[in-house]
């Protein structure tokens, strides 16, 4: 049974609320004092930063100890291999789902572009890190050149990758559990970290947002205002329709899970990028009653594989582009680049302009729309950027759900308690509030 529900916080006392405010703060000084509002990126920045700071030390000793406390590598290739196929399945969704809209509703058509008038330096920068998003390249790339060149460099993969080696090396070795008792105190010091940052989260945001309002003000947003419709509908009827029917199907009550992390999904929003929050979603998913070993792996290899707002995107922007330079593609050719969407997407970053990287060496491998005409989109893919991003956060949540479920690692009693808005004490360490 769970336990007493403790008593809930003032709203006006939460993050959310304070998250709320900065948003609102920043929209407002971006649009009323716009080059001041430009000035204040670095607060955005510097939030960002701070968290890419502790992903992966938190990604590494969460895979560790969730692995040490399985203790079964067929257990584990089982939840990988559920993992990546439930991964596989929704993004083509995705992909289908957006290259139907952009055929019915044409958001490039009449635009008339002359590709050959286009600056192709716009876009040089994307073009080149694009051609080495490749599926070799991709997969080369998980190894790291060194044990502590992963951490330095961040790469989220490479990070799992030896996460898992350590976990599985543990598992034979540590019979009485010292290391992974300590691998466990240390995790806990990591999220404590990550309970301070984010107190800072309204400061940073609000920075985000001045700097993206004032940069780039509305009346891109009303230029381009068919190609971002397209893309948040697209992305909100996935998340309602798709995402709801798994859902569903599975005992789940979607509207209270995005209640659940609504802190996260504004941050996302206020930030543009779904990175910020993996440490969060690693807490809060745990929490929720989702075992450790099965939030450990699915997460950060979702924020790879399953990157389901990045597949919507790429799908209309990919048709959007060749819409606006008048490029026809037959029916054999949108199959073609639909295929080339989904090995390159598996290598999209989760960062902020990821998903333009890989648009834009989609658009190289395929040849026939003109990589030039990405430079349309480059007043707009800071906001795009808040679709895809929040549609991922959502989408790899409900997939650790799914695989924990599958995998009988989840504490449906627990998650029911929490999700109609129980506060229950916490099984991590730097939560504060579920």
């Amino acid at each position: 049974m769970p336990k007493q529900p403790v008593q809930r916080p003032s709203f006006y006392r939460s993050l959310t609320f304070r998250v709320l405010v900065s948003l609102v703060a920043g929209i407002l000084i971006g649009f009323l004092w716009p080059h001041f509002g430009e000035q204040l990126r670095p607060l955005g920045d510097l939030f960002i930063k701070l968290i890419r700071m502790i992903v992966a030390p938190i990604i590494f000793l969460s895979v560790v100890v969730g692995i040490a406390n399985v203790g079964d590598m067929h257990k584990l290739g089982r939840v990988g291999l559920k993992a990546l196929v439930y991964f596989e399945v929704v993004t083509t969704i995705g992909l289908l789902m957006s290259m139907a809209v952009a055929n019915i509703f044409q958001p490039g058509r009449g635009m008339n572009v002359d590709a050959s008038r286009l600056d192709p330096s716009a876009v040089a920068q994307y073009a080149a890190a694009g051609k080495q998003t490749g599926t070799v390249d991709f997969l080369m790339n998980i190894v790291p050149d060194s044990f502590v060149g992963a951490f330095a460099k961040g790469e989220i993969l490479q990070v799992l990758f030896l996460a898992i080696l350590t976990g599985l090396a543990l598992t034979s070795l540590d019979r009485e559990k010292h290391l992974i008792r300590g691998a466990q105190s240390l995790s806990n010091v990591c999220y404590k970290i990550v309970a301070y940052i984010m107190e800072t989260a309204p400061i940073g945001i609000c920075g985000a947002m001045a700097f993206t309002v004032g940069k780039y003000g509305l009346v891109t947003l009303l230029a381009l205002g068919k190609l971002l419709l397209c893309v948040y509908l697209t992305s909100l009827v996935f998340v309602a329709v798709v995402l709801g029917a798994i859902c569903v199907l599975n005992g789940i009550n979607l509207w209270r899970f995005v209640v659940y992390i609504r802190d996260e999904i504004l941050i996302v929003f206020g930030t543009s990028s779904s990175e910020v929050v993996l440490p969060r979603m690693l807490i809060k998913m745990e929490n929720l009653g989702c075992s450790n070993a099965v939030t450990g792996l699915v997460i950060p290899s979702g924020y790879s594989f399953n990157l389901d707002g990045t597949s919507i995107y790429l799908g209309i922007a990919a048709l959007f582009v060749a819409q606006a330079t008048n490029t026809y593609l037959t029916l054999g050719q949108q199959l073609f680049i639909l295929f080339v969407l989904m090995l390159n997407s598996k290598g999209a970053a989760a960062v902020t302009g990821g998903g333009f990287i890989t648009l834009a060496g989609t658009l190289t491998a395929v040849g026939t729309i003109p990589v030039a005409g990405i430079a349309l989109l480059l007043g707009v893919d800071r906001f795009m950027s808040q679709a895809r991003s929040m549609t991922n956060l959502v989408g790899n949540g409900v997939a650790t759900i799914i695989v924990a479920k599958w995998e009988k690692q989840y504490d449906a009693e627990r998650a029911q308690a929490i999700l109609r808005g129980d506060v229950l004490p916490d099984l991590t360490l730097a939560e504060e509030t579920p």
